[in-house]
C-alpha cells in the first residue's frame, strides 16, 4: 500500500472521532478532527507514518520510535484514541471466536517454560540497573505507589504502598512471608525492616537477584531475608503469607492457573496472600490475550493481563483459597506513571550517556505514556486482592480493616 492510499485510510478512520479533539499537522496543512477534551496534537514527520499507523499500536509506536512522528503531548494522544476505540473493540470482539482455534494451536506449540520465561524477563527486566534507578525513586519499586494525598513524593507514596500491604496482611514477627517477584528487594527489605518478619523471596533475573541480595546485605538483614533465583513454580515449602506485586502480568496466560495453584500449595492451612495486579476489563480478555500489540512484543515479551474474571475464576477453579478483601488502586497507578515518565524525561542526558540511544528513549516514552492513558482512561486498571486459606481468621485489630475500598488521588 502506498502512502497516499494509507495516509486515507488513517483519516477516514480519525473522522469517526466523537469524544476528544485530535489535530494533525504535515507540511503547511492542519487537520482537525472531534471536539472537547482531551485535546491532542500529532505532527507527521514522514509520510511513511501513515502506513505504520495502519497497523495497530505496534506500527503506532514503531513509527513514533523512528521518529516518523510526534508530538507535545503523547499521553493526551493515547487517551483519545483510547475514548474512540469502542467500535473497533466490538470488531474484534466479533472475530475472537474466529480466532480462538488459531490462537491454541500457536499455543499448543509454544510452552511457558522456565528457560522461555526467564529470557522474557530478561528482555525487560535485565535492561540495566542504571535505567530503572533513573526512572524510579529510590526505594527501586516498579509497581504503582498510593499517592494519599496528591502532594505525596513519589518516594513516600512507594512506602505507602509497601505499609498498605504489610498491614492488610497484618505481617509481624512471627510471619514467614514468601514473596512471588522479588524486583529489587523493595518489599523485602521494608517488610523485615518494619515487620520483624522473615521473608523469602525470588525472582528469575540475574541483576534482580544481585542487586536485592546486596540491598539486604547492606541493610543488615541477611538473618532475616533470603533471596533465591528461582522460578516461582520450583518452590517447595510452606508460609504463613504470601506476596506477589505485579508479577503475574509476567506468567501468560496459559500459567495463570498454575500461578494461583503454587501459591496455595505453598501457603500453610490458615494462610494469606496479597496480590497486586494489573488487570484488563473482562470484555477484553479473549481478545487482548491473542493481539500481538505494542507492550506485548516491544516491552513485554509475551505478557499478559489477566482480568477479575479470571482471577476469581482460576482461584475458585484451582485453589481452596477464596477473596476476603478487594480495592481498586487504578488512579494511583496514572499518578505513578506520570511520576516515572517525568524522572525518565529528566535524566535524557544520563541516560543517553549510559548507551540508550534516542530510539530506546522515544520507545519507552511511548511505553510510559501509552500505559499512563490506560489507566487514566479505564482501559487497564489496578487491583490489591487478599486471598486467604481456609483456616484463616481475620485479626480483629487488623489496620486493613479501616481502609477505605479505594482512595482516589
Amino acid at each position: 500500500m502506498n502512502d497516499r492510499l494509507a495516509r486515507k485510510l488513517v483519516l477516514s478512520l480519525l473522522r469517526r472521532i466523537d469524544v476528544g479533539r485530535l489535530t494533525i499537522v504535515e507540511g503547511g496543512e492542519r487537520l482537525s478532527f472531534g471536539r472537547g477534551a482531551p485535546e491532542a496534537t500529532v505532527r507527521i514527520q514522514d509520510p511513511c507514518a501513515w502506513r505504520a499507523l495502519l497497523r495497530g499500536s505496534r506500527g503506532m509506536a514503531e513509527a513514533y520510535r523512528d521518529g516518523l512522528w510526534d508530538s507535545p503531548d503523547l499521553t493526551a494522544v493515547i487517551r483519545v484514541a483510547a475514548r474512540n476505540v469502542t467500535g473497533i473493540d466490538d470488531v474484534r470482539r466479533r472475530l475472537s471466536p474466529l480466532r480462538e482455534p488459531f490462537q491454541r494451536g500457536r499455543a499448543a506449540f509454544r510452552r511457558n517454560t522456565p528457560r522461555r520465561s526467564r529470557k522474557d524477563i530478561e528482555a525487560h527486566y535485565d535492561l540495566g540497573n542504571e535505567l530503572f534507578g533513573l526512572m524510579l525513586d529510590d526505594t527501586m519499586m516498579y509497581s504503582s505507589a498510593v499517592f494519599e494525598h496528591p502532594q505525596m513524593s513519589l518516594r513516600d507514596a512507594s512506602v505507602a504502598k509497601l505499609d498498605r500491604i504489610c498491614d492488610k496482611l497484618a505481617l509481624g514477627p512471627d510471619d514467614h512471608v514468601l514473596e512471588i517477584g522479588t524486583g529489587w528487594g523493595g518489599f523485602a527489605v521494608h517488610a523485615a525492616a518494619t515487620r520483624g518478619c522473615r521473608v523469602t523471596t525470588t525472582t528469575i533475573s540475574r541483576e534482580q537477584h544481585d542487586h536485592a541480595v546486596a540491598r539486604v546485605r547492606e541493610a543488615g538483614l541477611t538473618d532475616r531475608v533470603t533471596v533465591l533465583l528461582d522460578d516461582y513454580r520450583d518452590l517447595e515449602g510452606q508460609y504463613d503469607k504470601l506476596v506477589s506485586i505485579e508479577m503475574i502480568e509476567a506468567v501468560g496466560w496459559k500459567d495463570f492457573d498454575t500461578f494461583f495453584r503454587v501459591c496455595s500449595d505453598r501457603l500453610a492451612p490458615d494462610g494469606s496472600m496479597l496480590l497486586q495486579a494489573i488487570v484488563m476489563d473482562d470484555r477484553a480478555y479473549a481478545v487482548e490475550r491473542a493481539s500481538k500489540s505494542f507492550i506485548r512484543t516491544l516491552i513485554f515479551p509475551n505478557g499478559c493481563l489477566p482480568s477479575r474474571e479470571v482471577i476469581a475464576r482460576c482461584v475458585a477453579r484451582d485453589t481452596d483459597l477464596h477473596a476476603v478483601h478487594l480495592e481498586d488502586l487504578t488512579p494511583h497507578y496514572a499518578e505513578t506513571l506520570k511520576r516515572w515518565r517525568a524522572n525518565f524525561d529528566g535524566a535524557e542526558s544520563q541516560l543517553e550517556a549510559l548507551g540508550y540511544d534516542e530510539r530506546f528513549r522515544r520507545l519507552w516514552r511511548m511505553y510510559l505514556a501509552y500505559c499512563e492513558a490506560g489507566f487514566a482512561e479505564r482501559r487497564i486498571g489496578l487491583i490489591q486482592t487478599v486471598l486467604a486459606k481456609p483456616h484463616w481468621r481475620p485479626e480483629v485489630t487488623e489496620p486493613a480493616a479501616a481502609l477505605p475500598a479505594v482512595v482516589a488521588v
